[in-house]
């Protein structure tokens, strides 16, 4: 367990040396997102409402998924769950 924690230690700070934007992008970016992506920036305001949208899509999908994972629903014998997990008995 140790080593697994670690080995996931390094490949955070590894990982997040590689994320930042380098110094050339960072000064094609807006004031906004400078230091934070690489590449071109927004070419409109209309790219900041389609981030914006896309990143409610990511959360609302997030929340749901956590949600239904903690407390799922399906509580009938009739689910198509429990017809798998009865037939699979390990």
């Amino acid at each position: 367990m140790e080593k697994l924690k670690s080995i996931l230690l390094i490949a955070f700070f590894v990982i997040q040396q590689s994320v930042w934007a380098c110094p050339v992008c960072d000064r094609h970016q807006p004031k906004i997102l400078r230091g934070v992506v690489h590449g071109s920036g927004p070419d409109s305001q209309f790219d900041y409402w389609i981030i914006g949208a896309v990143a409610l899509m990511v959360l609302a999908t997030l929340f749901f998924s956590i949600k239904w994972l903690i407390r799922p629903m399906e509580k009938e014998d009739t689910h198509i769950k429990r017809m798998i997990i009865n037939e699979v008995e390990v």
